[in-house]
């Protein structure tokens, strides 16, 4: 019974520290809070860095697409010969460096 007399007597505080608290714990947790507003701009970051690491590797390769299509190189074709099929004429000596 005293807890509804004091209740009565102090709405208005109760009320400010109910709505108070309610805005504070949005601010911070709520889908679009503090905490989730941080986590997304991260992800956004690692987004446009994997577009960036992404596009060069797409740039790489259609430069070397567009050296065997349209005007071969032959340069190109015969270091992709010697490389992936281990490839030489029978006078070359091949010198193997450590890397």
């Amino acid at each position: 019974m005293r807890f509804l007399h004091v209740f009565k007597r102090k709405k208005f505080i109760f009320l400010n520290i109910f709505l108070f608290s309610y805005i504070l714990i949005n601010f911070f947790d709520g889908d679009r809070g503090l905490f989730s507003y941080i986590d997304k701009k991260n992800h956004k970051e690692s987004l446009v860095n994997k577009k960036i690491y992404l596009e060069k590797n797409l740039n790489i390769l259609e430069n070397k697409n567009k050296l065997l299509s349209e005007k071969i190189n032959f340069d190109y074709l015969d270091m992709l010969i010697r490389q992936k099929l281990k490839f030489g004429h029978t006078d070359e000596v091949v010198i193997k460096l450590n890397e």
